[in-house]
């Protein structure tokens, strides 16, 4: 099984950091599965014009053909203004409607005060279910306050509920498989 992180954020290290968190503790889980990182802010990923993926530039083309040859995917986003940032939402823009089918499709996000922590409810959640993705019970808000000085990850806490959802995610991907 290949599972795909999606870190949303053109800035900072904090999402992408959470997002590998997630991915490491479903490799501890599952040492076979395959894990990769797609942070945005590597990628010159095009902004959508309703034209083929090919008429794109490689960079595009190829985040997009990562994420849809992924079995499984945990999706990470700051928190700007009350919504996911612009880059995550134009990647989702360049995918088909049944992007996510059979996909079990994790959620985390990073923001800086604990007002904001339904953002993945009522942002993130229903951009996953139109693509069809098979949404956890479990997601992940992490506030800026769980990182050290060194921007490192610092929280008991969080790190126990990282290690939950990345469980439920690989015994769903798991079982959908079988069926």
């Amino acid at each position: 099984m290949k599972l795909i992180g999606i870190s949303g954020s053109l800035v900072g290290t904090k999402t992408a950091k959470a997002v590998y968190e997630v991915l490491a503790a479903a490799k501890s889980s599952d040492p076979s599965i395959e894990t990769e990182l797609i942070d945005l802010k590597e990628y010159e990923v095009e902004f959508v014009r309703g034209t083929p993926l090919s008429y794109y530039n490689n960079d595009t083309i190829k985040v997009v053909e990562a994420v849809l040859s992924a079995d499984f995917l945990v999706i990470g986003s700051p928190i700007y203004q009350a919504s996911i940032p612009g880059a995550l939402k134009n990647l989702f823009d360049h995918l088909p409607v049944d992007a996510f089918k059979g996909k079990v499709t994790g959620v985390v996000m990073t923001g800086g005060t604990e007002k904001h922590f339904l953002v993945a409810e009522h942002q993130l959640k229903p951009i996953l279910s139109y693509l069809k993705g098979l949404i956890p019970t479990t997601n992940v808000f992490v506030h800026n306050d769980d990182f050290n000085e060194d921007n490192e990850m610092d929280s008991k806490e969080v790190s126990a509920r990282i290690k939950n959802l990345a469980n439920e995610m690989v015994a769903l991907q798991k079982g959908y498989a079988r069926n």
